[in-house]
């Protein structure tokens, strides 16, 4: 498809001219800016443009929807005729920092910490459910697994499940190394510093409570401190504070240290000072901290499991509305590395396939060919864990799509709870999100995401039709 130089000049104008763009970049599929003023930005005049498919602001960058492929083009045309300067993502994304509150900011860091790890956790859950299939019990025998009738499985599945555990097994190091690099240390520092706190020779974290009990907990004596030597497998608040610790250590020494001695001394000073920092204070403050959290949480969903669920299901979507669904994502982990399992994670992919079937009926509510197009593919992406698309262009740009996605999420979401669905990893949040959940729980996810696929499209359809909006 060829570029139309007069809609590229109008989509600059619409985000307010090019004076009101600090910086541009594109994805695959959206061009993204980070404005002075976003509210200088005419969205309805953007959104009519042939090649625009919607637009929404995130984390202080305006996305521009055009499609993979053709927006490549756009932005090529766009920088030729307006003479804005290339930008990498990194650099629209510290750009558009500028925008944000110091909450923002804390939530952006921790979304640019977790998502650069995320095809590794994604490609674990869904390897392991795969594992779940070929181990469960009752799936396709009677109280006996698949390995248990066909022996000659039984190793292949071994395999699949180490494949799968490893990323669970070393979130540590994968964490070090993606904090540190944003916090702006060294990335190799970082990853032996999450190994360092996994160590086989430390007492396994998931040992801690039996050995805890029988007061066979190991320790140091560090000039009379004893110290619990315990390893944080599974944990992620002291592999975080200590990269953070680690990067300003680094950041100090690289400072003050002469280049021809910075190779002897800075690398094993900053490790040395922050592994003890991590074992001395910041590892046994943090592992509290986070079972704290862990406990109040599974409190909460075994104490009020309908009134956890119809809270986080109804307003999932607006934490993704915000940004502010990547603190969980961390939550996530915690609750993983320390019960086995994970009750919230379920909860988010019947909200994206919610958003999707809200997203889908307005295709048949809609008179609109772009709409109907528009709809169609975001209502796919989100079936698909990607709700991005649906979400802002289309269901709140008519507001009641939105709603009836929440309704039937938080629906959805008080079933599976009641029913105490958990979800052995973090995978694709989307109808293969059964993959990823206990084999032993698929048949109340399975009523869920039959709720989360019917009410929401009904609910869409049915206000469409009372409104009669000719779209």
């Amino acid at each position: 498809m060829d570029v139309n130089k007069q809609a590229v000049e109008k989509i600059v104008q619409a985000v307010g001219g090019k004076e009101n763009v600090a910086a541009a970049s594109h994805c695959v599929t959206r061009l993204r800016f980070a404005l002075l003023d976003e509210s200088k930005v005419d969205k309805a005049a953007l959104e009519n443009i042939d090649i625009v498919k919607g637009s929404f602001s995130a984390n202080g960058e305006y996305q521009v929807v055009i499609g993979q492929g053709l927006v490549d083009k756009v932005y090529d045309q766009m920088v030729e005729i307006t003479g804005i300067g290339r930008s990498t993502k990194q650099e629209t994304k510290e750009a558009s920092e500028r925008n944000l509150n110091p909450l923002q900011r804390a939530i952006k860091t921790l979304a640019n910490i977790f998502i650069p790890i995320l095809p590794a956790i994604v490609t674990a859950g869904l390897l392991m459910g795969i594992n779940n299939i070929l181990t469960g019990k009752g799936i396709f025998y009677p109280n006996a697994s698949v390995v248990d009738i066909h022996k000659q499985w039984k190793d292949f599945a071994d395999i699949i499940n180490l494949i799968a555990n490893t990323a669970f097994v070393f979130l540590p190091g994968l964490i070090g190394w993606s904090a540190v690099r944003k916090f702006g240390g060294s990335e190799l520092l970082g990853i032996v510093l999450g190994l360092m706190l996994i160590h086989p020779d430390l007492l396994n974290a998931w040992a801690y409570g039996d050995a805890l009990a029988k007061g066979e907990v190991p320790h140091w004596n560090l000039f009379g401190l004893e110290i619990s030597k315990i390893g944080y497998q599974g944990q992620v608040l002291p592999v975080l504070i200590a990269s953070y610790v680690l990067a300003k250590v680094e950041s100090f020494f690289n400072k003050r240290v002469p280049d021809s001695y910075k190779l002897l001394l800075v690398a094993p000073l900053t490790l040395l000072i922050t592994g003890f920092l991590a074992f001395v204070v910041i590892g046994p403050i943090t592992f509290g901290i986070g079972n704290a959290i862990t406990n109040a949480f599974v409190w909460i969903f075994n104490n009020f499991a309908a009134l956890g669920g119809l809270i986080y299901g109804g307003l999932y979507a607006l934490l993704v509305v915000t940004g502010m669904h990547h603190t969980f994502l961390a939550v996530d982990l915690q609750l993983i590395g320390s019960t086995g399992g994970t009750f919230l994670w379920p909860i988010l992919a019947l909200s994206n396939i919610a958003q999707g079937s809200a997203a889908l009926a307005m295709m048949f509510a809609s008179k609109d060919d772009k709409l109907k197009g528009m709809s169609l593919t975001s209502a796919i992406s989100a079936y698909l864990g990607i709700t991005e698309p649906a979400m802002f262009g289309v269901n709140l740009r008519f507001r009641y799509p939105f709603i009836s996605a929440l309704i039937g999420s938080a629906i959805a979401a008080v079933v599976i709870t009641l029913s105490h669905v958990r979800a052995a990893s973090i995978g694709v949040g989307g109808l293969p999100g059964f993959l990823s959940i206990f084999p032993q729980n698929w048949v109340p996810f399975f009523i869920g995401m039959a709720i989360a696929l019917v009410v929401p499209f009904a609910l869409t359809l049915l206000i469409a039709k009372v409104k009669r909006e000719q779209f």
